[in-house]
């Protein structure tokens, strides 16, 4: 019953540790996954840059990002090289202490056997039972006698089963030891890869740190628009902050004065003494975004899906990241950035990332087109736009599209520029949407 007990623990074990190895294991392959994906997507625009003779700032980015996701790749590759190799170590210790077991196991039920054969008839139980001076010693021989032929059975599936755990085992190791080869391989292959990209990302910088007076007025323009956008941006939200306070200010003034007519009556009303009337003085306040009820609960559901929101394109790659950013050639050089920049196949549809009510559709000069949608007291930003399928007070599902990108002459990809704000009263606060987004 000892033995018993044993293999029910060891079983547990074994399983136990089976269960957290295949979880670490698995989270790495899905990592594997997800970066094969982000490899694919910047491959696929770094191919289709291939066509343009003129290479772009984006070009070089789009190569940073390839080298970096590559980078990430063969480390993944690493941890699960590792990975294979502790199972492997786990599984040869598991096999020792399995064989260990199988042959105290085969003693006993060799041990077993013998007491078996040495009572192997009918008139040996019957003389050892009938040898009883009692009938309960009788009977307590007799249960004996059935538990010992139990036990005998038991140990025998006992030993069965440890030598089918020792084959499964062994069968687990030789893969373990395949994959480990074929991670090996691919990792050998990203490897060849990056030396590839980082010698094309050499010949481009090169290029750029020629041109380094013509980058600095080309980023000097950029700047300029960009806080051109920032303003429209601001001054769009401020304009639909107060032309919603001027209407709640509108309807709660209609409703004082019917409450008041309802409750006045003939004969109620006198003047004040000398036939003049009072004006009350009024102080100038400043406008602020107010929630009603529908737009806290929309706020929260917005605030609830923070990590889980759609892409505002289908494929892409962020090419510029939120804030302080560093020239990818120019030294000590940074561009400052209210959002995100994604580069996106040429004409890529953009798309709302959540539900909400489009509150402005503007047409900004170095910006192309700008859809700002409102998601209680939050808003998303989607610039650079050359179509839009949407206008204010056009209410809006997740990932519905709301125009295209606009292309340059002559490039071969798209970039969307993606910002969220928050209200908070008369402030409007940046957030970085890489935090918002799914990676």
């Amino acid at each position: 019953m000892k033995c018993v007990s044993k293999l029910v623990l060891v079983l547990g074990f074994l399983s136990s540790t089976v269960v957290f190895g295949q979880a670490a294991s698995e989270k790495l392959k899905t990592e594997q996954s997800r970066l094969e994906k982000k490899i694919n997507n910047t491959k696929s625009l770094l191919d289709k840059s291939k066509k343009n003779t003129e290479t772009s700032l984006n070009e070089l980015r789009l190569i940073d990002n390839q080298i970096k996701f590559r980078e990430e790749l063969v480390n993944n590759f690493d941890n699960q090289v590792r990975g294979a190799e502790m199972k492997v170590i786990e599984k040869g210790s598991e096999i020792k202490n399995l064989q260990e077991k199988l042959a105290r196991l085969k003693e006993q039920y060799k041990a077993l056997l013998i007491y078996a054969y040495k009572h192997r008839n009918k008139f040996g139980r019957l003389m050892f039972i009938f040898a009883s001076n009692s009938y309960n010693e009788a009977i307590k021989r007799g249960n004996y006698l059935e538990r010992v032929a139990d036990i005998q059975q038991k140990q025998f599936l006992i030993i069965r089963q440890h030598q089918g755990l020792i084959k499964k085992e062994i069968s687990s190791i030789e893969q373990e030891k395949q994959y480990k080869m074929q991670i090996l391989v691919e990792k050998k292959k990203e490897k060849e890869a990056i030396e590839k990209d980082k010698q094309k990302q050499e010949k481009v910088y090169k290029k750029f740190k020629q041109e380094e007076s013509k980058l600095l007025t080309q980023l000097r323009e950029d700047e300029k628009k960009k806080e051109v956008l920032k303003q429209k941006i601001n001054s769009a939200i401020q304009k639909e902050i107060a032309a919603a306070e001027a209407k709640r200010v509108k309807d709660e003034a209609a409703a004082k004065k019917k409450a008041n007519a309802s409750t006045t009556t003939s004969g109620s009303g006198t003047k004040p003494a000398g036939g003049t009337t009072t004006t009350p003085t009024t102080e100038k306040k400043e406008v602020a975004f107010t929630e009603t009820k529908e737009t806290t609960a929309l706020s929260k559901s917005f605030e609830g899906n923070k990590g889980k929101l759609p892409w505002p394109v289908d494929k892409g790659s962020i090419t510029e990241g939120f804030g302080k950013n560093p020239h990818p050639t120019l030294d000590n050089v940074f561009t400052n950035n209210n959002g995100i920049d994604i580069s996106a196949p040429k004409n890529a549809q953009v798309r709302a990332v959540f539900e909400g009510e489009v509150t402005s559709v503007l047409n900004i000069p170095g910006a192309g087109k700008v859809v700002i949608i409102k998601h209680g007291n939050y808003r998303t930003v989607y610039s650079n736009l050359q179509d839009t399928y949407v206008k204010a007070g056009t209410k809006v599902t997740t990932k519905q599209s709301i125009g295209s990108l606009l292309v340059k002459d002559g490039s071969s990809t798209s970039v969307a520029h993606f910002e969220i704000h928050q209200v908070v009263g008369t402030a409007v606060q940046c957030l970085n949407p890489s935090l918002w987004v799914t990676h």
